[in-house]
């Protein structure tokens, strides 16, 4: 009978060790409220799939309503390891940070701002190129 309990012991340990040296499962990346707040009401984009190497356009229209409006982009389901600012707007902030599985390239217009503005940004690894036009309306 002490014996019948200690290979019971013994493969029930055996069963959590093995257990244990699974890697577990990766989750997501987290999204956080603050990441969706702030959007301008009006924004569209055009639909973009960067090549390495290669320059893509990029169309936005907005509302100039204090919002930001982004290019939302992926590098196989996760984010770019970095964006360069290439040229900058000349109405306007360009911040380019990950959201999640994604990268995302925001751009805020001055207040007041209306017109055509541009922006260029090279991403990282990959050298794919990203030239944006901006259109701005009230």
């Amino acid at each position: 009978m002490y014996l019948y309990a200690r290979i019971q012991a013994l493969v029930l340990m055996t069963l959590l060790l093995q257990s244990c040296a699974q890697p577990p499962a990766a989750p997501g990346a987290r999204v956080f409220a603050a990441d969706m707040a702030g959007a301008a009401k009006v924004c569209t984009v055009s639909k973009l799939t960067p090549q390495a190497g290669q320059r893509s356009e990029a169309q936005l229209k907005m509302g100039n309503d204090g919002g930001w409006c982004a290019i939302t982009l992926d590098n196989g389901g996760k984010p770019y390891a970095a964006g360069l600012l290439v040229s900058q707007p000349a109405h306007g902030k360009v911040f380019i940070h990950s959201v999640g599985d994604t990268t995302r390239i925001d751009y805020t217009p001055e207040a007041r701002f209306t017109g055509g503005d541009a922006f260029t940004v090279k991403l990282i690894p990959g050298d794919a190129i990203i030239r944006a036009s901006v259109s701005v309306e009230r």
